[in-house]
């Protein structure tokens, strides 16, 4: 069964080691075969990937799209334990992460990485909103 996507006008997609572009017009596309395929709204760099959950995100989105992904699995690996170190609360979702990279599946390995991305965020805003709630009942003191 083909993989369908639709493009938006001037949406790019990730095919193998192929960016395409896409017109100024609304495309779908069926896609059958084994490669790699990213939207570009899924795909980080190394200049977008600023903070320790998107740079584990990075690793994973390498050993999809590379053929050699043993540097990208040892950064995946040390990273990962570090981010689990530092946040235990996020070991569910590492597991997970890790039980998709050791089925071959790297592209449910992404999704889930997604969702360590989120939580990291999670965890940013709401330690924002303590700091900002603990300054203001300090101010009105």
């Amino acid at each position: 069964m083909a993989l369908k996507v639709e493009l938006k006008p001037g949406e790019k997609l990730l095919v193998g080691n192929c960016i395409i572009t896409n017109s100024d017009q609304r495309t779908r596309l069926f896609i059958d075969g084994k490669a790699p395929i990213l939207r570009e709204k899924d795909i980080l760099t190394s200049e977008t990937a600023n903070s320790p959950a998107k740079r584990i995100y990075l690793a994973i989105q390498l050993m999809y799209i590379e053929e050699d992904s043993s540097k990208a699995e040892r950064a995946y690996t040390d990273m990962s334990r570090e981010f689990v170190a530092a946040v235990p609360s996020s070991l569910p979702i590492v597991d997970q992460i890790n039980n998709e990279i050791l089925t071959g599946s790297l592209y449910k390995a992404l999704k889930a990485a997604q969702r360590l991305v989120e939580y990291e965020q999670d965890l940013l805003n709401h330690a924002s909103a303590r700091r900002s709630g603990v300054s203001s009942d300090d101010q009105g003191r």
